[in-house]
C-alpha cells in the first residue's frame, strides 16, 4: 500500500493506494498533517511506502514521525517522468503540474491531453499523442477573483463563492458572482475550442477543488476527477518504481 501526500498552497490532501485502487481520503492544513498520518498509519498498517509532492513549504520534521519500516520518497524534477518535457524553462515548472502531466500521460496513451486543474490557480497543461509536454496557461482561480475585485478596488466587497443566479447581475453582489464564476466557466470553455481546433484524438481532464462544480457548466465534454492529482501521484510513483 502506499499513502501519497499532495502539499499544496492551502491544504495536504491525502490518499491510500493498493496498487490502482483508491482506498482511503483526507485533507488537512499543514498543522495537521502529522496527527492525520499517523491516524493512517494506524488505519492502515499495510502502508509501505509515503510519496509526498509539495509546491508549498513544507515542514520536513514532521515526516521524523513516519515509522521507520515505511520508505518516503519525494517527488522531484530529477526524477523520470513518462513525457518528454518541451517546456521553455523546465527548472519553472511547478512539480504538481509535472505530476498531473504524468497522469494524464500514464492514463491516456496515444493521445493529445489537456489537463485543466482548477483550483487556487487554474493551469492548463498539453500534453500531444507523442508524450511530449509543451506547458500551457496560468491563471487566477475562483476564490483569487474574488479577492483581487476587493483588494484592487476602493468599494467592492470581499464576497464568498456563491452560484449567480442571473447572467445579468442586477446588483453588485450579482454582478461579481457572476463576473467571476461566469468568467471562469467561458475562459475555461474558450481554452478548450482553442486547443480542440485542428487536433484529433483529444482528451480533456478537469481536476482541483472547483472541478465538481465547474464540469456541470461546462460545454464540452470532459473528463472530471477531482482527485487527479493522487491518482497520478500513486501512478507516477509505480512508474518510477517499475522503470528504475
Amino acid at each position: 500500500m502506499n499513502l501519497v501526500l499532495d502539499v499544496g498552497n492551502t491544504r495536504i490532501k491525502g490518499a491510500v493506494y493498493e496498487g490502482n485502487i483508491q482506498r482511503d481520503t483526507f485533507v488537512c492544513l499543514s498543522n495537521e498533517i502529522s496527527e492525520k498520518m499517523e491516524v493512517f498509519f494506524q488505519k492502515h498498517p499495510q502502508i509501505k511506502h509515503l510519496v509526498v509532492a509539495s509546491v508549498a513549504n513544507f515542514n520536513e520534521q514532521v515526516l521524523n514521525n513516519v515509522p521507520q519500516s515505511i520508505s518516503i520518497h519525494h517527488i522531484s524534477r530529477d526524477d523520470k517522468f513518462p513525457f518528454v518535457n518541451k517546456y521553455a524553462s523546465p527548472n519553472t515548472l511547478g512539480i504538481d503540474r509535472m505530476v498531473l502531466a504524468s497522469g494524464a500521460t500514464l492514463r491516456f496513451p496515444n493521445q493529445n491531453r489537456l489537463v485543466i486543474d482548477a483550483g487556487t490557480a487554474i493551469t492548463y497543461d498539453y500534453i500531444d499523442d507523442k508524450n511530449q509536454y509543451w506547458g500551457g496557461a496560468i491563471s487566477p482561480g475562483i476564490k483569487l477573483r474574488y479577492e483581487a475585485l476587493h483588494q484592487f478596488t476602493a468599494k467592492l466587497p470581499l464576497l464568498e463563492f456563491a452560484e449567480p443566479q442571473h447572467f445579468i447581475g442586477n446588483s453588485t453582489f450579482e454582478a461579481i458572482h457572476s463576473g467571476v464564476v461566469n468568467g471562469v466557466i467561458h475562459e475555461i470553455d474558450g481554452f478548450i475550442n482553442q486547443y480542440l481546433q485542428g487536433n484529433q484524438n483529444f482528451t480533456i481532464i478537469l481536476t482541483g477543488g472547483d472541478a465538481d462544480f465547474l464540469a456541470k457548466r461546462l460545454k464540452n465534454t470532459i473528463f472530471a476527477n477531482s482527485n487527479f492529482l493522487l491518482d497520478s501521484l500513486n501512478d507516477l510513483f509505480q512508474y518510477q518504481t517499475h522503470n528504475d
